[in-house]
């Protein structure tokens, strides 16, 4: 197994009030002006609060079963279902990868909500998910790059819970990296801990290709990634 760690400065990750904006379901033109306070004060407190941490681990041994829509790293089986399972067609082997934004974005979220700053709160939920997002997309960017230096291309990522793909799966993605340099630990039904924190499996092969999310064939409303480009 080939292992990468990286720890990231909120500054790195290029996210912008106007980004926050748009991630909330505003326009530029009506945001009320008192959003865009919060939005400000909470980017600035998020470079204090954020401890950003990604890695990513290669199985160059890596199976794909097209009858059952499952793939294989090793005797452990992930039942990706055929949405991620066509997204990895090409792949011969597999990455797998984590992230975090740290603790306390997610505490001063809760304290807020718990206080009855329920904007507050939410807006700093949605910097933390932001943040963790961003750094999983640097961390894709070197992926990338280094695999091309190895004449290998990515996939998109994938992370259970999403295209039908089950979140109780989380268990045997962690079983393969038991001591995570991200210091992330699963609860019993399969929550991350601390919560601004993802998961996943990236597809990586000669023939992989790296395709946009088949939002049209997934009927999740709320996912993150839905149309992400």
């Amino acid at each position: 197994m080939e292992s990468r760690t990286f720890k990231y400065d909120v500054k790195e990750l290029g996210l912008t009030t106007a980004k926050i904006v748009k991630t909330i379901g505003y326009t530029p033109e009506d945001v009320p002006a008192s959003v865009i306070d919060i939005i400000e004060s909470t980017l600035k407190e998020s470079l204090s609060l954020a401890s950003v941490k990604a890695e990513y681990h290669i199985y160059r041994h890596f199976t794909i079963d097209t009858e059952s829509a499952s793939v294989a790293i090793g005797n452990i089986i992930f039942n990706t279902r055929k949405i991620i399972l066509s997204q990895l067609k090409g792949a011969s082997g597999a990455v797998l990868f984590l992230a975090t934004a740290g603790p306390e974005i997610g505490i001063s979220s809760k304290k807020q909500m718990a206080s009855g700053d329920l904007l507050e709160g939410y807006i700093t939920d949605v910097v933390g998910s932001e943040i963790v997002e961003a750094a999983v997309d640097l961390m894709q960017e070197t992926l990338a790059r280094e695999a091309g230096a190895e004449g290998l291309n990515i996939t998109n990522r994938f992370s259970p819970g999403y295209c039908g793909w089950d979140v109780a799966e989380q268990h045997k993605l962690f079983s393969l990296i038991p001591d995570n340099y991200c210091g992330i630990k699963l609860t019993e039904s399969a929550l991350m801990n601390p919560v601004k924190s993802v998961s996943g499996l990236i597809g990586l092969g000669r023939e992989a290709r790296y395709r946009p999310y088949s939002c049209s064939r997934c009927d999740s409303k709320n996912c993150i990634y839905r149309n992400k480009k």
